[in-house]
């Protein structure tokens, strides 16, 4: 519809300027917008407003001269002038409903576009380092990034999911260190108790309980084994319960057989298998938010040298050192990322030979353009300031424009209204998995999704659960549940059935594709309509802006107007409440549009439609 209106408003101008009423100028944009008030029209024009200065004219008379020779058609019922100079469109009702046609030709293809022209883009999310379950922060990148994928396939580009392994550096040594500490601690408990593994596990886990319900360290006797690995380990440990779980695992497999080992082979062993453990339960966590990557690139192989002795570290320096961008200073090797903007040059090698965190990150990006033409990534709100010196980076290895972050703000989380307690020290963060567990996937994503990614986000879990209108999800998950209702009573057949037809086939059964929609008069009608007709400009939105977040607002929004429309109409035939049968038909296709579109938005997201609730 958006191309006829410009084809008709540009008609119009021309027509105008032939007429020598407006002089000859030319507009690109004829800023065709939709109203937020239905009553200023379907679609607005603003062509008068930008092309005030080149025509020498008063807006107002300008979008006077467009409205009185924009063409007749069918598509419009008629045109109004209004305020400075707005041209105000308002469609017939024909034109109005026949995107309830549009949406069910079209199906799972309503409101696709090609703002991405195929365009290759990257969008690397969680990436959460490999020595811990996932929490509900990772939770809302694993949303943001999965949505913001679907959106921008439905908006033409080729999207490529990566998840980036962070398995290199000392952050693997301190969590084989970790491991291997607990596994000594269940043997000392199995020797000086007389307890076997299970009970051994038990016990620690008892002692850790101890300790996070010790808020002031008050009672240290009542944790000795955590104090214990605290003193012995400091802050370069990780000391949630998981970690005593994987222990627990290896003692289950291996018997006691480590302890007398060597402490570096035993903490190598512990740190490769979990390790690979960890990164199942992150695969299934993932999996089980319904979010799946294209590529699962690790940290490793930048390090791993090829046939000709080099790595793909090495040759991202040796281009930056070709370049001038390389310096010695002090025993390191440090980057020229102030010649891009940057505060300060960073260090790439420090003098003790080891390489930084950044280097990595300087190769890594570097494969990542190798690969595709556009990199987003999605990184907590702490990182911010970690994006000039890869932004610099890219620009030196000439890809100045293709490096783009997202930046994720905090979820907190509640229970009834009050905040759920978590601390990194006691290692007491909630694992994504337990919240799935409890909650589910629609909720989580709905809600993990339904803002801004720059806003913070208080995910209630009672609140996530509750069946009634008060819950986001479930009052959208209900509207579609309901027009599937309708649409088995029209066409006749059971649940059962349509769960064998698919609701697809029930929706041809009930209603042709080619009813008559003209019948179709009731403002609340009119308003269904025109919330469908806003899909596709979403969409685009949608992607343009990295903002998925809108589709929860929207979707909401078109269960409202659903709802409001079926308060009103009445769609099949009661007993004493006949409905002609071509209006019932006609508002059974509306219905039918609108289960498709509600669909299409959840999937989106990653949310489920259910058919029945």
């Amino acid at each position: 519809m958006v191309e006829t209106i410009e084809k008709l408003v540009r008609a119009a101008v021309e027509e105008a300027q032939r007429a020598g009423e407006l002089p000859e100028f030319e507009v690109a944009d004829l800023g065709l917008e939709r109203p937020a008030d239905s009553s200023h029209g379907d679609w607005t024009s603003t062509v008068a407003l930008r092309s005030a200065k080149l025509a020498h004219k008063a807006p107002r008379d300008i979008a006077a001269a467009i409205a009185k020779h924009l063409p007749e058609a069918p598509e419009v019922d008629h045109v109004e002038v209004a305020g400075p100079g707005f041209v105000n469109i308002y469609l017939s009702t024909a034109a109005g409903n026949e995107v309830f046609r549009t949406a069910r030709e079209q199906g799972a293809d309503f409101g696709r576009c090609n703002l991405g022209q195929g365009q290759k883009v990257q969008v690397e999310f969680v990436s959460a380092n490999p020595v811990g379950p996932l929490h509900i922060g990772h939770g809302r990148w694993a949303a943001l990034g999965d949505s913001l994928a679907r959106v921008l396939e439905h908006a033409g580009y080729d999207v490529e999911r990566e998840y980036y392994v962070n398995d290199h550096g000392n952050q693997m040594n301190t969590f084989g260190n970790s491991v291997s500490e607990r596994y000594l601690q269940l043997a000392d408990i199995m020797g000086s108790r007389g307890l076997d593994a299970h009970a051994a596990h038990e016990a620690l886990i008892a002692d850790w309980r101890a300790f996070v319900e010790d808020e002031a360290d008050e009672h240290p006797d009542s944790h000795p084994y955590m104090d214990a690995f605290k003193a012995k380990l400091g802050a370069d440990s990780y000391g949630g319960d998981y970690i005593i779980d994987l222990a627990a695992h290896f003692m289950e497999a291996d018997g006691t057989r480590w302890v007398e080992a060597d402490a570096s082979e035993r903490m190598l062993s512990f740190r490769e298998r979990g390790y690979k453990l960890m990164l199942d339960d992150i695969s299934q966590t993932c999996s089980d938010m319904r979010t799946s990557f294209d590529v699962w690139f690790s940290e490793r192989s930048l390090y791993e040298k090829d046939a000709s002795g080099t790595s793909a570290v090495d040759r991202a320096f040796t281009r930056l050192r070709e370049q001038g961008y390389l310096y010695e200073k002090d025993g390191a090797l440090w980057f020229r990322s102030t010649d891009f903007g940057d505060d300060k040059d960073r260090v790439l090698v420090k003098a003790d030979g080891a390489y930084t965190y950044f280097a990595s990150d300087v190769a890594y990006h570097w494969n990542k353009y190798e690969r595709v033409d556009h990199v987003i990534d999605v990184w907590g709100a702490d990182h911010h300031g970690y994006i000039a010196r890869v932004r610099a980076a890219t620009d030196a290895l000439g890809y100045e424009g293709k490096f783009e972050v997202l930046l994720g703000q905090l979820v907190n989380l509640l229970r009834g209204g009050h905040p759920v307690k978590m601390s990194k020290r006691k290692g007491t963060m909630v694992p994504l998995r337990e919240l799935l567990d409890e909650v589910g996937a629609d909720a989580t994503r709905f809600t993990l999704v339904s803002k801004s990614s720059n806003q913070m986000i208080d995910f209630d879990i009672e609140a996530a659960k509750r069946q009634d209108n008060s819950n986001p999800v479930y009052y959208v998950q209900y509207a579609h549940a309901r027009i599937c209702s309708i649409l088995r009573r029209a066409a006749g057949v059971t649940a059962e059935e349509a769960a064998q037809l698919g609701m697809d086939e029930v929706a041809s059964r009930a209603v042709p594709l080619d009813c008559d929609l003209s019948v179709l008069t009731d403002p609340t009608e009119a308003a269904l309509a025109r919330k469908l007709g806003e899909f596709g400009e979403l969409v685009e939105g949608c992607a343009r802006d990295r903002a998925p977040f809108r589709l929860t607002h929207y979707a909401q929004e078109l269960a409202a107007a659903f709802h409001g429309f079926y308060t009103a109409c009445q769609v099949l035939s009661s007993e004493g409440r006949p409905v002609d049968p071509a209006l019932s038909q006609a508002r059974l296709a509306a219905c039918d549009a609108t289960r498709r579109v509600l669909a299409l938005t959840l999937s989106l997201i990653g949310v489920s439609a259910p058919e029945r609730m």
